[in-house]
């Protein structure tokens, strides 16, 4: 019943995932979203951020954010990190993931999407057909309709994690024989 909902991988940070290993393995296009996947909520680009932005750059990444959020707090932010980006994004609508794609020249099966959502990010990359990995979100300061959010993502987030400790369990078992 949930794993419409359910990550494709889940890390605990932004700044922590293994993009070397992505990239090795074809991934060229990464969807960010911004407010507590990168930042806490509101705040302007970090030196972390930039930083994060120029080694994927020169990697060879295309990058793109992806925000409902208005353009006065998008902008900035793509500015700082020197992204492409797209505002009042939808999600979890299809379209913003479609055109984030379409503007970095990527498929399905090149770009991944990084946010700290289920039910706007991880959803609406689950219905683009999108790997997506969930990250634990930044600051738990949020606007009150994420908060009623998070308490209903814990009860998915309950189910995921015991399907993921099932899967280790029985990989684990399948290299045991």
């Amino acid at each position: 019943m949930f794993q419409k909902f359910y990550p494709d991988e889940f890390f605990p940070s932004a700044y922590e995932i293994p993009y070397e290993e992505l990239y090795q393995k074809g991934i060229r296009g990464i969807i960010f979203d911004i407010d507590n996947t990168l930042v806490p909520h509101g705040m302007g680009a970090e030196e972390r951020t930039v930083s994060l932005f120029e080694r994927l750059h020169a990697m060879g990444y295309q990058t793109m954010l992806l925000s409902n959020n208005r353009e006065e707090r998008v902008a900035p932010f793509a500015k700082a990190v020197g992204s492409d980006y797209i505002f009042k994004a939808g999600k979890p609508g299809k379209r913003g993931y479609f055109q984030a794609m379409e503007k970095m020249n990527t498929t399905h099966s090149t770009t991944i999407f990084i946010g700290d959502q289920l039910f706007t990010d991880v959803y609406g990359a689950r219905r683009a057909k999108l790997f997506s990995i969930l990250v634990s979100p930044i600051h738990p300061k949020e606007e009150i309709q994420i908060v009623w959010k998070r308490k209903l993502e814990k009860i998915v987030l309950h189910f995921y994690d015991k399907k993921r400790k099932k899967e280790q369990k029985e990989g684990e078992k399948g290299h045991g024989n």
